[in-house]
């Protein structure tokens, strides 16, 4: 598995991997293309094979002194190879805030487990933020001291 720079060129893949991801909250193709064009936006995929496994896009916020994950996933039989945790970590080198900050289903207990390994802690508690009600917790780590 490599990590690399996403673009334009990804944009079929990415919409491939949003949809097998996230089925009730898939980005619209605007904000995909978006995302793999906006400056200033961290963009990185998890390719094994020739193919895109994973994504991950990175939000810096230098006026509110940190940083978002705007999404993070991983096809579904890549799981469980660290390949969300090296997303994760590929990110957070290329940002130069001190916090980073992402959203996550109160449901998907997984990815909880998964970003509590590696560091993060829950900040917040949004109410109906998905696009079918259910709620988000906020989750928040410092990567710069």
């Amino acid at each position: 598995m490599e990590i690399a720079s996403a673009n334009l060129l990804d944009l079929n893949d990415l919409r491939h991997l949003e949809k097998t991801c996230f089925p009730k909250d898939a980005w619209p193709i605007l904000d995909l293309i978006a995302v793999l064009t906006m400056p200033g936006v961290i963009r990185l995929k998890a390719v094994e094979n020739n193919k895109m496994v994973g994504f991950i896009a990175g939000d810096p916020r230098p006026s509110e002194g940190l940083a978002w994950v705007a999404t993070l996933g991983v096809l579904p039989e890549n799981r469980r190879k660290g390949i969300g945790q090296a997303l994760l970590k590929a990110c957070e080198s290329q940002v130069s805030q001190k916090k980073i900050r992402l959203s996550v289903r109160m449901g998907n207990e997984e990815a909880i487990r998964m970003y509590q390994k590696v560091g993060y802690y829950t900040v917040d508690h949004w109410l109906r933020y998905y696009n079918d009600g259910e709620d988000a917790l906020i989750m928040e780590k410092s990567i710069r001291i």
